[in-house]
């Protein structure tokens, strides 16, 4: 896990690159990759690698990065894990590999992949990456991002150059790089609490959408294109029976646990007590010689949140795992803010944040530096209780009722009043013929948003919608080999937009920001593929959420962990604005709506006077990133 860096010069008439400002933009990250720092110039001075290393694969100092072929004109940076690198390396070994440097490093597996097999070789890769390869042979740079998205690679283009990076912070190190707000995206944030990709909340700053690679040629061609599609990999699964289905389910995630416990330092779990991550801790203690390391978090003196520590602590005994505890206060929250920003680089608006980074620093602090995460489960297998009901809303859309009497409800309930509600909302969507889910995690609805924006904002996106950003996701799904059933569309939507961009951003910053490298056995590709192949009805049977991961674990945790109700990595928003948090949300957000214009001053004051936490801490979020980075 690492930082990496790089700039492609392509305009002939510019000059050599800055090595003291590569160097500087570098070492931004220094918190991804504490462990040493590399650097790498062609001849010509019109290319440039940095990289900052997190060393977990090969510790020696021949595995360190920009690595470059035996030629001098290929060359690498690359920030992720290869999980079967060991079995890639045997494979060209067996194809008349023999140049290598290092005993088992995963960057020259995919170095020499290259070399071998061209960028096809990304399809033989089972891990999570981002890469920046320059090949000085035909002057190209490739730029890639994992099928999942669990690790970010950002870039942009200006005066003659393409620049890339692992965080945006890297990029705006240079003094040329401007900072300025995309309003678009801007609009897309108040809907879904992140940018979808491939905008940011930069203008003119991009990232790589998940499974795509950007290709910049010799005569300064940039080419963006998809290289994975999940919609084209999955097929129907062949086992006809639930138990037959449920075992085969256990035994790729088995695969793919055993596959991310490759490390040549120290692993452990993240524990919540919850069904994902205590079948994640019970399969990584399988067959190992050490004790397992486990972590949890949780918080002190609120209502409306219980703590799961007390299950999380069971399932470590049952394992025999060293379990380690944190409790969260108010002041861990207030005394993080400065730093959650400056490592979120655009806001990730998920107050989660706080406790991932207070777990991952937990981990640090006793040894660990990768830890196993839970991420991905209850999107493959209907774990959220929202689910439900947009299933639900979703079935009874499809009764045969006249489009007229839909139209004309949705008027009716507007001219009640009911016209920002989240019902309203959603019956609009059933009768414009628009999936009624668009996100797992939605801030603010398309009225609201319209009523939330400021005079020149809402002039210039009227008429504009966020189902911008999901139509072609949608379209894609129409067209893929997944069942068209509400379930797996909304397990499509979200494996492309809240994880990648959310979720799996939430984990990579600020479990970075303590230099841990957060491993999701959810998400290997084959066990997704798989999951995405198992029917809608086997997943929802007898409406119990997540039915055929249940009886896939059972016997591997105990059936009081299975049967639980799900209670979520949540954070006592609300409590924490009620006390002394508020004023200083308060504060922040309306210096931003003061100050920018871009919000409505007077439907702000009515959602702080409402209390509504989790939207106040999305606002709050903004003007926080807003202070810190464009101000």
């Amino acid at each position: 896990m690492c930082g990496i860096l790089g700039f492609y010069n392509i305009d002939p008439n510019q000059k050599k690159i800055d090595r003291d400002l590569l160097v500087k933009m570098r070492d931004t990250m220094v918190h991804r990759g504490p462990d040493g720092a590399g650097l790498w110039e062609s001849r010509d001075g019109k290319v440039g690698l940095a990289h900052r290393r997190l060393a977990i694969i090969d510790l020696s100092a021949s595995a360190n990065q920009p690595m470059v072929d035996s030629s001098g004109q290929v060359a690498i940076v690359f920030n992720g894990e290869i999980y079967n690198h060991d079995e890639i390396r045997s494979e060209l070994k067996a194809q008349g590999v023999v140049s290598w440097k290092t005993d088992h490093s995963d960057t020259e597996v995919i170095l020499n992949a290259y070399l071998n097999w061209g960028i096809a070789c990304l399809e033989k890769f089972r891990g999570m990456f981002g890469i920046g390869l320059w090949d000085g042979r035909n002057r190209e740079l490739w730029l890639v991002r994992d099928r999942r998205g669990v690790k970010p690679v950002y870039w942009t283009q200006r005066n003659g150059c393409v620049i890339f990076a692992s965080e945006i912070k890297a990029l705006l190190a240079d003094p040329c790089q401007p900072r300025e707000i995309d309003h678009f995206s801007l609009y897309h944030y108040l809907s879904f609490l992140t940018t979808p990709a491939p905008q940011t909340l930069f203008r003119g700053i991009r990232k790589l959408p998940a499974g795509s690679l950007l290709h910049v040629s010799d005569r300064g061609n940039v080419t963006e294109r998809n290289w994975y599609d999940l919609g084209s990999r999955v097929l129907p699964v062949e086992e006809r029976t639930e138990q037959d289905v449920a075992e085969r389910l256990l035994h790729e995630l088995r695969v793919s646990v055993k596959l991310r416990k490759v490390s040549d330092v120290p692993v452990g779990v993240f524990l919540s007590g919850g069904i994902d991550s205590s079948t994640n801790a019970a399969l990584f203690s399988e067959g190992g010689r050490r004790r397992v390391k486990s972590f949890c978090i949780g918080y002190s003196g609120t209502k409306s949140y219980t703590n799961e520590t007390q299950f999380a602590r069971e399932m470590a005994n049952q394992i025999g795992a060293e379990h380690h505890e944190r409790i969260l206060t108010i002041d861990d929250l207030i005394d993080f803010v400065p730093r959650m920003v400056e490592l979120q680089d655009e806001p990730i608006a998920d107050p989660v944040c706080v406790p991932v980074y207070y777990v991952s620093k937990l981990a640090r602090d006793h040894g660990v530096i990768v830890a196993q995460v839970g991420e991905g489960s209850d999107e493959l297998f209907w774990g959220y209780s929202s689910w439900r009901v947009y299933h639900n809303l979703e079935c009874w859309n499809k009764l045969p009722v006249p489009r007229y009497l839909k139209y004309a409800a949705l008027k009716g309930a507007q001219a009640m009043g009911w016209g920002m509600s989240t019902p309203w909302e959603l019956l609009r969507r059933g009768v414009d013929g628009e999936p009624i889910f668009w996100s797992g995690a939605e801030a603010f609805r398309e009225a609201e948003k319209q009523a939330l924006l400021g005079p020149s904002l809402k002039k210039k996106l009227k008429g504009y919608s966020s189902w911008e950003a999901i139509q072609c996701m949608y379209q894609r799904f129409r067209n893929s080999n997944i069942e068209k059933h509400p379930v797996q569309w909304m397990a499509y939507a979200d494996l492309h937009l809240r994880l990648p961009e959310l979720l799996l951003m939430r984990i990579d910053k600020m479990g970075m920001g303590a230099s841990i490298e957060a491993r999701v056995p959810f998400l290997d590709h084959v066990f997704v593929e798989y999951a995405m192949g198992i029917p809608a009805t086997m997943k929802i049977a007898n409406g119990e959420s997540k039915h055929i991961f249940k009886k896939a674990v059972k016997g591997v945790i105990p059936e009081k962990i299975i049967n639980r109700t799900k209670q979520g990595f949540g954070v006592p928003v609300h409590e924490w604005y009620e006390s002394r948090l508020g004023n200083k949300m308060k504060n922040s957000i309306q210096t931003f709506v003061k100050t920018t214009g871009l919000l409505d001053e007077s439907f702000v004051s009515e959602i702080l006077k409402s209390g509504r936490g989790t939207q106040i801490w999305y606002l709050y979020n903004l003007s926080e990133w807003w202070k810190k980075f464009i101000n």
